[in-house]
């Protein structure tokens, strides 16, 4: 059986990330997938697209990576284009929107936010037809024929929020977030576990796994990097909750 790590919304946060690779390192697991949002937030951009570049065998455009290179005043984002430097961010820009795959005879289709936009947000609470629409084929897919195969199981990253749903037949997966998750207090990911080889249906699992880490840590980094809005980043990482406020 194949084991793909599937791992999203790093956000510059390094402590989280190291945490995260050697959990898999230990599971044995080689092939990595990422969905994107590498940077902004946490401190560490460079160090994590440089990181997700080394470790993962494909890696999706998300949100922020699409954005960031775009000319601003904000002095968080100039704070962060600055440190990525112009060939990051070039990078960046090229990534692709998604990737398709086979595992154990099912179709997956892995992208950062959904299958509309990575900029269009999908919440597990959303009614039943959006979520329904995260397996529609679009351009963002590549595959907008309507005579195409629509994928079996569908995993994003984007809203930090972890969880598995069975709808009409079909699987919708959320990896969490490594760097900056809004659910529980711990970096999360995903293990796809299945047979690469079959063209028939075989045993298929997803898996999700929270890590521990040291929060103290990358909240000590980014002070001493000076990074701006560090309070609200601070917040979010202590509580798992958007900038520290309940729902």
């Amino acid at each position: 059986m194949h084991r793909i790590a599937v791992i999203s919304d790093i956000h510059g946060n390094m402590t989280a990330a190291s945490a995260v690779l050697d959990d898999i390192g230990t599971r044995g697991i080689e092939d990595i997938i990422c969905l994107g949002d590498l940077v902004g937030k946490g401190p560490h951009s460079p160090e994590a697209v440089d990181l997700m570049r080394e470790k993962c065998r494909l890696i999706v455009r998300g949100n922020w990576d699409d954005f960031i290179s775009n000319p601003t005043e904000d002095p968080t984002l100039r704070w962060h284009q600055m440190r990525l430097g112009e060939e990051r961010l070039r990078y960046l820009k090229m990534l692709p929107l998604s990737v398709d795959l086979r595992l154990s005879g099912r179709l997956i289709r892995l992208y950062h936010a959904s299958a509309k936009s990575i900029y269009h947000r999908v919440q597990p609470w959303e009614p039943i037809e959006e979520r329904m629409a995260m397996f529609a084929n679009t351009e963002l897919t590549g595959t907008a024929d309507d005579q195409a195969a629509e994928p079996d199981v569908v995993g994003y990253g984007d809203v930090h929020n972890a969880f598995v749903q069975h709808l009409n037949g079909r699987v919708l997966f959320n990896t969490g977030s490594v760097g900056n998750p809004l659910d529980v207090t711990q970096a999360a990911y995903a293990i796809l576990e299945g047979d690469r080889a079959s063209t028939g249906l075989k045993p298929f699992s997803i898996q999700l796994v929270r890590v521990p880490y040291d929060i103290e840590q990358a909240v000590r980094d980014a002070e001493e990097l000076g990074m701006p809005s560090l309070d609200a980043y601070a917040k979010e990482l202590r509580t798992a909750k958007y900038r520290g406020l309940k729902s």
